[in-house]
């Protein structure tokens, strides 16, 4: 079973037991987890010095909260009215969607120069574009290092959350590549992976970590059905 190292809405970090063609289909699932962000652009007035399409794709790349109860019927409209000299933010984007990051720079505007447009946000899919989506999944095996009183000071210092722990004679730990480097300086062969691994979800914001993680296995789990029923 798998366990929690880290549990929050930003991060959550689970120490688990397979192989790492499971991990990585887990982790490429996360383009399939559907994600609320702006799609469409309506640019009446454009004074800044973008052009419409790059100020577009900065708008698409703002984090907006995705709900549950989202479908792909979900429409979400947002008006920004900016007159400068001002730093344009996300936060200027007036709808009924919340910007998880308000502060997120969109564009400068000068003297009486001016900035108008709408924009619709609905539910999509990483693998149809990346503002969609949700987070980071990425894994490393845990690491099995033969102990010495110079390497357990290394190891016991150590940053990673996952905390140190005995595994029969050895030490069971996630280390820095600087760490590695001073322990393998000292004996080239005392680290090995283990066949534990760590997978780490990092979120943009959109969800929390934890829902990342249930939408990519739901995801894996739909398209692993499919296959089924395309080879009977």
């Amino acid at each position: 079973m798998p366990e929690t190292i880290l549990n929050t809405p930003e991060t959550l970090i689970l120490k688990i037991d397979a192989k790492e063609s499971l991990a990585n289909a887990i982790r490429r699932s996360v383009a399939e987890v559907p994600t609320l962000a702006i799609e469409d652009v309506e640019i009446y007035k454009n004074d800044s010095a973008l052009y419409d399409e790059v100020l577009a794709h900065r708008l698409g790349l703002i984090p907006l909260k995705t709900e549950k109860s989202m479908s792909s019927k979900t429409k979400i409209d947002f008006k920004l009215t900016k007159t400068g000299p001002c730093t344009v933010y996300a936060s200027d984007l007036k709808g009924a969607g919340d910007i998880i990051y308000p502060k997120i720079p969109i564009t400068i505007l000068g003297e009486n120069h001016k900035l108008e447009l709408l924009a619709s946000a609905v539910l999509g899919k990483g693998i149809e574009h990346a503002k969609f989506t949700p987070g980071l999944c990425y894994y490393r095996h845990l690491l099995e290092v033969k102990p010495s009183p110079e390497i357990d000071k290394i190891i016991q210092s150590s940053k990673s959350p996952f905390k140190p722990e005995k595994k029969g004679s050895k030490w069971l730990c996630d280390l820095s590549d600087a760490s590695i480097s001073s322990i393998q300086e000292m004996d080239k062969d005392a680290i090995s992976d283990s066949d534990q691994m760590l997978l780490i979800i990092e979120s943009y914001g959109n969800m929390p970590a934890k829902d990342v993680l249930v939408g990519s296995i739901k995801a894996l789990s739909s398209n692993l059905d499919e296959f089924e029923k395309a080879i009977k």
